[in-house]
């Protein structure tokens, strides 16, 4: 059957060497500030516009894919077209391009707070802290904007928020998305209609060089590990496995985007104490002010960890184990996501997936970031005015989070 010359771009048959993908998404992870939504702009002007790796439609329909599946959907779409481009090695190569200069960073102070070294001033570790109140705050408003529409999601998202706070953890928030999920089956997908068939002559998904049968595959992997690997944990209690399941879980179980990791990793590693909290916020804030994608806040966790592993074996392993289920996911997803994206009963269900994650977020935005970085009415203010200059100013992330680690630096001596 000959194919629609409009998809041949994506396909195996137009070669690219790994390491050539390697250096596009290297200088991708050097560069591309703002977070997922400007991530996934990079990538549209990058591949659909200057390379013309693929068309408009295809695009579109990978983001809707990626953004259907748990995990960072920016890191997913990379990987993705990665693999398009060049089969698996592709999808190593953008993975360890777009996520090996902020790791680095973010890994070189995690040893530094580990070490006991004073690797900034007291007073910008704390401005990091509050600036995370500005960038959550950020997330929480324009999430809400585009998947709180109508009284019913707002509604999930209100009760999402404070069922979350009154059943904190892991499991908590686990139930409350997939009860979401329930809800916005039953009350958004009565009556819809599958989305229309693509026009004959238009492109009509995405072309993609692996089978339904290795798809398949993939996916048992991913659900496999998901279920052995606390099994594993509870029968050989050591560290190791320890770290690798928690960080698995939270990269297989995240929805909505780069910053609802939040509240599922701080439950993982504040709780048993592998991190301290102040090192947790300041991670998290500093992970605002590098490029590339917000998963490798997972390299900080690793680095600064006080349980074994820790240093450079302990950032390594937190951010391959994190990563790993959107590998397997988006691999495994893609050649299915052609009939799964028309069905209604996913849409509707998704839906209400999303509402519940803003409310996730928002009670995140209260516990732990606003109770442990807000002490004073200097700190509200300095978080006010990092909202302002990120929702309103659109001032660029990086630029706030380091006027604000200075500004808590001189209020810190001034004061």
């Amino acid at each position: 059957m000959p194919q629609h010359p409009s998809t041949t771009a994506a396909t195996p048959s137009v070669h690219t060497c790994a390491w050539q993908v390697f250096w596009i998404f290297l200088r991708l992870g050097l560069t591309s500030f703002g977070g997922p939504v400007a991530h996934l702009g990079y990538f549209r002007d990058e591949f659909v516009q200057r390379r013309q790796w693929l068309t408009e439609h295809s695009y579109a329909d990978l983001v809707a894919l990626c953004q259907f599946l748990p995990g960072p959907a920016s890191s997913q779409v990379g990987m993705a077209l990665g693999l398009m481009r060049a089969g698996m090695p592709g999808a190593l190569a953008a993975w360890l391009g777009f996520t090996l200069p902020s790791a680095l960073v973010l890994a070189l102070l995690g040893l530094g707070l580990a070490g006991g070294y004073a690797v900034l001033p007291a007073g910008a570790i704390h401005g990091l802290k509050v600036v995370a109140v500005a960038v959550v705050a950020q997330a929480v408003w324009g999430m809400a904007r585009s998947l709180c529409v109508g009284r019913a999601k707002v509604t999930l998202m209100a009760l999402a928020c404070c069922a979350v706070l009154l059943v904190p953890g892991v499991w908590g928030q686990v139930g409350v998305m997939l009860a979401a999920g329930g809800a916005g089956w039953w009350l958004f997908g009565r009556g819809r209609a599958a989305a229309p068939e693509a026009p004959i002559g238009a492109p009509i998904g995405l072309q993609v060089p692996l089978r339904k049968r290795t798809g398949t595959l993939l996916l048992l992997v991913f659900a496999t590990l998901l279920v052995l690997l606390p099994l594993a944990a509870q029968l050989w209690p050591v560290s190791l496995l320890a770290v690798v399941d928690a960080f698995y879980r939270v990269g297989a179980l995240v929805f909505g985007g780069g910053h609802v990791v939040l509240p599922l990793l701080q439950a993982e590693v504040v709780g048993p104490g592998w991190v301290s909290a102040d090192a947790f916020l300041a991670g998290y804030g500093a992970t605002q002010a590098v490029p590339g994608p917000l998963f490798t806040f997972a390299a900080f966790l690793g680095a600064s960890m006080q349980v074994w592993p820790g240093g450079w074996l302990g950032a390594v392993v937190c951010l391959v184990a994190i990563f790993v289920p959107s590998f397997l996911l988006v691999a495994g997803a893609l050649p299915f996501w052609e009939p799964l994206r028309r069905n209604p009963h996913a849409q509707a269900a998704l839906a209400g997936v999303n509402a519940a994650v803003v409310g996730l977020l928002l009670a995140a935005l209260y516990n732990p970031v606003w109770t442990s970085a807000i002490r004073g009415g200097a700190d509200f203010g300095l978080a006010l005015t990092a909202f302002v200059a990120l929702v309103f100013w659109r001032a660029p992330p990086w630029a706030v989070v380091l006027a604000c680690g200075v500004g808590s630096a001189v209020l810190a001596a001034w004061l």
